[in-house]
C-alpha cells in the first residue's frame, strides 16, 4: 500500500483517488468512522476516544508503535485529550500533522508498515 498524493478533499493509494477521510492499517483501508465523533460533538474536527476505541479494535494494539493523524489539509482536526490518552495508555505514539506532512511521516517513518496505523482527514 503507498500513499502516492493529497489534495484539498482526496487521496490517492496506489492509483486509486478516496474523496473521504480514511483509516489505514497494516494490511487494510476503511473509510473513517467519523459519525462516532460527529454524534457526541456535533462535527467530526475532532477525535474521540471511542472513535479511536473502533479503530484500535481492528488490530492488536500492543503490535501498534504510531498512530500517525492527518488533521487536514489545514490542520482542522485535533485529538481530543480523552483520545491521546487511550493511546498513551497502550503505549502508542500520536503524530498529529497536516495531512500532506502525516502522508510523508507515514510514509517514511522509520517503524514497519505493519506497526503503523494511519488515520486521514482529507478537507479542511
Amino acid at each position: 500500500m503507498n500513499i502516492e498524493e493529497t489534495g484539498f478533499g482526496w487521496i490517492t493509494i496506489d492509483g486509486k483517488k478516496y474523496d473521504h477521510d480514511l483509516v489505514i492499517y497494516p494490511n487494510a483501508i476503511e473509510e473513517r468512522k467519523k459519525w462516532i465523533t460527529k454524534e457526541k460533538h456535533g462535527t467530526s474536527h475532532m477525535f474521540t476516544r471511542k472513535e479511536m476505541e473502533e479503530y484500535l479494535k481492528n488490530v492488536e494494539p500492543e503490535e501498534i508503535e504510531v498512530v500517525v493523524i492527518g488533521t487536514g489539509q489545514y490542520g482542522k482536526l485535533g485529538l481530543l485529550d480523552e483520545a491521546k490518552k487511550l493511546l498513551e495508555e497502550n503505549e502508542i505514539e500520536a503524530v498529529e500533522l497536516k495531512t500532506p506532512k502525516a502522508v510523508e511521516r507515514f510514509e517514511e517513518g522509520e517503524e514497519p508498515r505493519s506497526r503503523k496505523l494511519g488515520i486521514f482527514h482529507v478537507t479542511c
